[in-house]
């Protein structure tokens, strides 16, 4: 039997011919702290979608929470390309007759500029029970202030 040493594992011995699994104790998130001024929202939520789900790390398993917390700040500064402003329509439904309702992106960024950025990231997301779980390590503040100073520290 031929164990190796993984760096992966932390200088931990494993048998390098079974598969690796993402325990949840294991997993140990950091927080990270991005600006989203002047960014595009579609490649912006595409990269913290990555991070929240854990896939720009190494031990990346598809069925555990291995992602980072993300604070976003500046959420009001995005951009969208194109006239998207104006004909990007986000929809909802009250659950009444006539409830439909519809606003703008623009309307959006005037009222809940940090609902544009957490609804394109959930959209994102994989449609299953993890992502309710994950889609919650995601702070989005309109502001260049946060509460969260003492996590990064």
């Amino acid at each position: 039997m031929d164990i190796k040493k993984n760096p992966r594992q932390n200088g931990h011995f494993m048998d390098m011919n079974k598969t690796f699994f993402l325990k949840p104790e294991e997993h140990a998130p950091k927080w990270r702290v991005i600006d989203a001024k002047g960014k595009v929202l579609g490649r912006l939520a595409t990269e913290l979608a990555d991070i929240l789900r854990g896939k720009d790390k190494p031990l990346f398993t598809p069925h555990t929470d291995g992602g980072d917390y993300i604070v976003v700040v500046n959420a009001e500064k995005i951009k969208l390309t194109g006239d998207k402003w104006n004909t990007k329509v986000y929809d909802r439904y009250t659950g009444f007759i006539g409830g439909y309702r519809t606003r703008t992106a623009q309307e959006m960024r005037e009222t809940r500029p940090e609902e544009i950025i957490t609804l394109a990231v959930k959209r994102m997301l994989p449609k299953n029970r993890l992502s309710k779980e994950i889609i919650k390590k995601l702070k989005v503040y309109a502001g260049a202030s946060h509460p969260h100073k003492a996590q990064l520290a």
